[in-house]
C-alpha cells in the first residue's frame, strides 16, 4: 500500500459535552484501498497495510470495541501472524497510539507517532513523505474544520512531497473513515467516503469530500426539524405528494432523507 494516517481528537459536542473522534484516512497506487486499510470505530482507528492482512484491521477494532488498549490488541494480533515482518499497522485508542512497520517492508517505509495521532508509509519516495503528512494535521489541529476535510489536506501534503513512489501504476485510490462518540441526529454524509479507481486520487476524494457536504448541509436544512420530531417518513410522503400534486417529474430526486 503506500502512506496513512489514524487520529484521535477531543472536542465539545452540540450539547456542550466532551466528546472523542476518531479518524484515518489512506491513498495509495493501487485501487479500492477503501476496502482493505481503514478501520474505525467509536472507539479508535486502525491502518493495515504494506503486505496487507485485512483481518488485522477488522479484529484490532474488534478488540478496541471489546475494550483492549490499542497497543496490546495490535501487539497481540502482530504476535499471531506469520507474515509480521511484510506489515504495516497502526492506530489510536481513546489513550494511546501504536505503530509498527516490519522489517521486510518496501522501502521507503516507516512511521511516525505523535500526541494522538500516527502516520506509516511504504514504498515512498522518501522520509518526507510520512513527515509532510504528520506536520499538515498538526498544524490543522485546532482549526474549526471537519476532521475529514483536514485528512484530506494531510493526505495532500504527503502526495505533494512524491507519495508512492510507483509512478508506472497510475490506477489509484484514497479513502477516509471519521467515527464518534456522540450521538447525533444526523450523521454527516462526508464522515465515509472513498475513490476507487482514478489517476488523482486525492483530489477526487477532495471534490467527492465538498459534494458530501454539501448535501448533508442541504439536507439538514430541508429534514432537521423533521428529524428532531421523528417525522422523517411523513416529511418525505408529503414532500413527494406536492411534487405529484404538482404534476412535478422530480418525485424521485426529492429523496433527499434517504
Amino acid at each position: 500500500m503506500t502512506f496513512s494516517i489514524c487520529v484521535r481528537e477531543t472536542y465539545e459536542g452540540e450539547e456542550g459535552d466532551d466528546q472523542t473522534r476518531f479518524g484515518v484516512a489512506v491513498t495509495t497506487r493501487l485501487p479500492a484501498v477503501g476496502t482493505l486499510c481503514p478501520f474505525a470505530s467509536e472507539n479508535g482507528a486502525v491502518a493495515t497495510q504494506s503486505l496487507v492482512n485485512v483481518e488485522l484491521g477488522r479484529k484490532g477494532i474488534e478488540y478496541l470495541d471489546d475494550g483492549l488498549a490499542v497497543e496490546d490488541a495490535l501487539q497481540a494480533l502482530l504476535n499471531a501472524d506469520e507474515g509480521a515482518p511484510q506489515r504495516q499497522l497502526h492506530g489510536v485508542d481513546s489513550a494511546g497510539t501504536f505503530a509498527f512497520s516490519g522489517e521486510e517492508c518496501k522501502d521507503w517505509y516507516g512511521h511516525v507517532e505523535g500526541d494522538g495521532y500516527t502516520v506509516a508509509g511504504n514504498l515512498l519516495t522518501g522520509e518526507a513523505v510520512v513527515e509532510a503528512v504528520a506536520e499538515e494535521y498538526e498544524a490543522s489541529r485546532g482549526e474549526d474544520r471537519p476532521l475529514a476535510e483536514r485528512l484530506i489536506d494531510a493526505l495532500a501534503a504527503g502526495h505533494a512531497e512524491g507519495g508512492d513512489k510507483r509512478e508506472e501504476l497510475h490506477v489509484q485510490s484514497a479513502a477516509l473513515l471519521v467515527e464518534s462518540t456522540e450521538d447525533r441526529e444526523m450523521e454527516p454524509y462526508y464522515d465515509d467516503l472513498r475513490v476507487d479507481a482514478t489517476e488523482t486520487p486525492v483530489a477526487d476524494l477532495r471534490e467527492t469530500y465538498e459534494l458530501a457536504k454539501e448535501g448533508f448541509e442541504m439536507a439538514v436544512e430541508r429534514y432537521e426539524e423533521a428529524y428532531e420530531d421523528d417525522e422523517l417518513d411523513a416529511a418525505d410522503d408529503e414532500e413527494v405528494g406536492g411534487d405529484e400534486a404538482d404534476g412535478g417529474d422530480e418525485a424521485d430526486g426529492e429523496r433527499g432523507g434517504e
